[in-house]
């Protein structure tokens, strides 16, 4: 068996996409005779400064020669990859064995590839010690005139460990337009995909976003995907992408991909956070939220002891924040008070954790008010320093503060955004296996 993994062919505003490549490759692969059995779509670190677009890194497991594999790969991504952007620098990796028999360093490159950052040297490094062929293409960083050929190869080898480093696995049936379209509106009947997705649901999810009456599944990119239908079941994902009603679909895939899985998420704590990273983090409300200027919506949470120097540590650098597209979750977040205790799930960004679902551990139900006076029901006034509280009408009082139970909108367990704002690799309640009830967004 043969692995090819490749990534980086494609562009922020010149279009193209990584996924329409590989499915050319592994089109090539077969019109030469060999057999193309599995292909992957593996999401990397979301936080990754030099992504294209979605950060997406693509494998084919074939049972084509190394030679034959790396050969039809080049000429494609010659063909195809987006050379006028800077930012685009594609790049192979081919593997001369079994998925299942990668070496342990290049799954465990694959692993920390969705959670940490790699350079390119390191990962040439490891690939020529697993005795891996790789090839790359591209300019220099105009930000900082470094030599980045290739640069793709970093999420190539990721791509190439993939299956030995990830055991949970979705899947997304990709269906592309005819090619010369790319850049024009796309046309897509958007009734017939609300009913598809009904009819597919919770197998197959965030194809549409209900609340928002977005077609979720449908790019806004200039590439050369029309829809992309992601779920838990291949034959869901199939059934309904050859529903929809739409503009002549050119060629469809099937990936196997770590969409919708968390692998991103670590568990981590307050005093350890480092930015670009993404964390599950438990966390108390110590400032109540405050909504912003853009509609963002930001609150404080607890601090820790002593970090290390580029972690956040203080309660005044620690806070949360549902940005304005993830629309109605913010208003779960609006409902929060300080004193609830909650699991956070999101990348860190300058001691701010960008929310992509919490959990509801324990709430405040009760509050402490001026009491009332029994006789007049006004409300009593300080009587002063650790007197308690008096009318000064009628001259009844009251030792303290009386605790009175707080009506809340939230009820334990998990909240997440709504699918018009997920990313890629972030784990839909609707999945289930999560440790409390949970409140999916459809």
């Amino acid at each position: 068996m043969t692995v090819i993994g490749l990534d980086d062919t494609d562009s922020r505003t010149a279009g193209m996409c990584s996924t329409y490549l590989a499915t050319l490759v592994a089109e090539a692969i077969e019109r030469a005779g060999d057999r193309v059995d599995r292909r992957l779509l593996v999401r990397l670190n979301p936080g990754v400064e030099h992504k294209t677009r979605g950060n997406a890194a693509l494998a084919l497991h074939t049972d084509a020669d190394p030679e034959t594999a790396m050969r039809l790969a080049s000429e494609l991504v010659e063909s195809y990859a987006v050379d006028t952007d800077p930012r685009t620098s594609p790049g192979v990796v081919v593997a001369d064995c079994d998925p299942e028999e990668i070496p342990d360093t290049v799954a465990d490159f694959a692993r920390e590839a969705v959670r940490e950052f790699h350079d390119l040297d390191a990962a040439l490094a490891l690939a020529d010690d697993a005795g891996f062929e790789t090839r790359g293409w591209g300019g220099a960083d105009t930000t900082g005139g470094d030599d980045v050929v290739g640069r793709g190869r970093i999420g190539a080898l990721a791509a190439v460990g993939a299956w030995r480093a990830f055991d949970d696995w979705t899947y997304e049936r990709i269906s592309y337009r005819e090619f010369d379209r790319c850049g024009t509106p796309r046309e897509v009947d958007a009734e017939s995909v609300f009913a598809a997705a009904a009819d597919q649901y919770p197998r197959a999810w965030d194809t549409v976003d209900r609340g928002e009456g977005e077609t979720v599944c449908v790019p806004n990119a200039p590439g050369p995907i029309l829809h992309g239908i992601r779920g838990d079941d291949p034959e869901a994902v199939t059934v309904l992408a050859a529903a929809i009603e739409s503009e002549p679909v050119e060629r469809s895939a099937l990936f196997v991909t770590n969409q919708g899985t968390d692998a991103h998420l670590r568990d981590g704590s307050l005093g350890s956070l480092r930015d670009r990273r993404a964390y599950r983090v438990d966390v108390t409300v110590v400032e109540p939220p405050e909504t912003r200027r853009g509609g963002h919506v930001f609150f404080g949470v607890d601090g820790s002891e002593a970090a290390p120097v580029d972690s956040h540590d203080r309660a005044s650098d620690l806070r949360c924040v549902a940005f304005e597209p993830t629309k109605r979750f913010r208003d779960r977040v609006r409902s929060l008070r300080v004193g609830d205790r909650l699991t956070v799930c999101g990348e860190v960004d300058d001691g701010t954790i960008k929310l992509e679902k919490f959990a509801i551990r324990d709430l405040v139900e009760t509050d402490r008010v001026v009491p009332t006076c029994p006789d007049c029901g006004r409300s009593m006034k300080s009587a002063g320093a650790d007197q308690g509280y008096r009318c000064r009408d009628c001259g009844t009082s009251e030792p303290g503060k009386r605790e009175v139970s707080v009506d809340r909108d939230l009820e334990p367990g998990w909240y997440e955004v709504p699918p018009c704002a997920r990313r890629h690799i972030s784990k839909p309640l609707v999945r289930g296996g999560f440790d409390a009830p949970t409140h999916p967004e459809r």
